[in-house]
């Protein structure tokens, strides 16, 4: 059987394997909810609502450690010329990244890849497009000194701080000792970002019971998401995430300097052009899209996987990328679906930046 074979039957048999049908009086087999179908059957979750986050032990969280955090995220007094900070190229308003299609740093300089979203970050096993950080407090030091993006170092920025008494202060009262400490930042930092969790949208409100929540159209998306869309092969659990990293087929801006992707922290030749599977929640919000944002919508987007990928011929394509046969009621209904997964708590979705003036001074 050829390479490009397999893949094509390998959802049908597994969509057998993992429909599973009851059988109602008379002999009649009913399906079940669609929300508990997973037809990939590649993951242990299920779609559904967040589960509790859970912090690392040498980081319990508190309100004044999650203020503090809150503080350091929206202060550009911890990049190199003071007008950057996690906030910029990971904005509320923007859905928890920025406008795209790359990520604009210090002095204008513009990164190769697009911010992912902070929201949800805490239930990744790995942060980063390409997974090189293992948890957020690890993540949340990195941008920090990163050349493109706060152009900073440790040292100086740590100086920084220690020159603000109000930041002084709130370090002692938080971590209890000085001088404060790069990994009491990123802790800090870290604490804050587990709070950003999108734990209401209508399809959570669907799934708890609320079936009014979703239109005829979002819920014919939701079957086209857990079905013939292929979604749940990457895409699945509560985050709408398997955390993994896959090449999709998405063409190289420039083919002679190629983003090798998770390639780069594995070296395994099977990594290369892999990225880590974005969450779905809040993803409407999030234009345009792709760690290249190389897609300006979610219908482009969608017409993308449709194709099954622009570079067929990588020998390193992900098995579960193929031609889909969308229809254009099937594409709308998916998108329709998509936009049902939009955050409604609003202390996700209305958090207000800290302005200059309420910073530690």
């Amino acid at each position: 059987m050829t390479r490009r074979a397999w893949p094509v039957l390998l959802p049908v048999c597994l969509l057998l394997l993992g429909l599973g049908v009851t059988r109602a009086a008379g002999g009649q087999q009913t399906p079940p909810p669609i929300t508990e179908v997973n037809v990939q059957q590649l993951g242990p979750q299920r779609l559904g609502p967040l589960p509790p986050v859970v912090a690392p032990p040498n980081n319990p969280p508190s309100s004044a450690k999650i203020h503090l955090g809150k503080q350091l995220y929206f202060d550009t007094r911890l990049s190199s010329d003071n007008t950057v900070s996690c906030a910029t190229c990971h904005d509320p308003a923007r859905g928890w990244t920025d406008a795209g299609p790359t990520s604009k740093g210090i002095r204008g300089q513009m990164g190769g890849r697009r911010s992912p979203p902070v929201s949800n970050s805490a239930y990744n096993p790995l942060q980063f497009w390409d997974g090189r950080a293992a948890s957020l407090e690890e993540q949340a030091k990195g941008p920090i000194q990163n050349p493109v993006e706060m152009g900073n170092t440790h040292e100086v920025m740590i100086h920084t701080l220690d020159t603000i008494p109000g930041y002084v202060d709130a370090f002692m009262r938080v971590f209890g000792e000085s001088p404060m400490t790069v990994q009491q930042v990123a802790d800090a930092i870290a604490a804050f970002e587990r709070t950003v969790v999108t734990t209401d949208s209508r399809f959570d409100r669907y799934v708890r019971g609320d079936h009014g929540a979703l239109t005829a159209l979002e819920q014919q998306g939701l079957e086209i998401f857990n079905g013939k869309g292929h979604c749940t092969a990457c895409h699945w659990g509560p985050n709408f995430s398997d955390g993994r990293f896959h090449n999709i087929g998405v063409a190289e801006k420039d083919p002679k300097n190629p983003d090798q992707g998770r390639y780069v922290v594995t070296k395994n030749p099977r990594d290369m052009g892999a990225f880590k599977t974005p969450t779905v929640r809040d993803a409407a919000l999030r234009a345009p899209y792709l760690h290249d944002g190389s897609e300006p919508s979610l219908e482009s987007l969608i017409e993308l996987y449709d194709r099954g990928g622009e570079n067929l011929n990588r020998e390193n394509l992900d098995a579960l990328i193929v031609p889909l046969g969308l229809s254009p009621q099937e594409k709308k209904a998916l998108v329709a679906f998509i936009r049902a997964l939009d955050s409604l708590n609003p202390e996700v979705s209305a958090v207000q930046p800290i302005p200059p003036a309420g910073l530690p001074k």
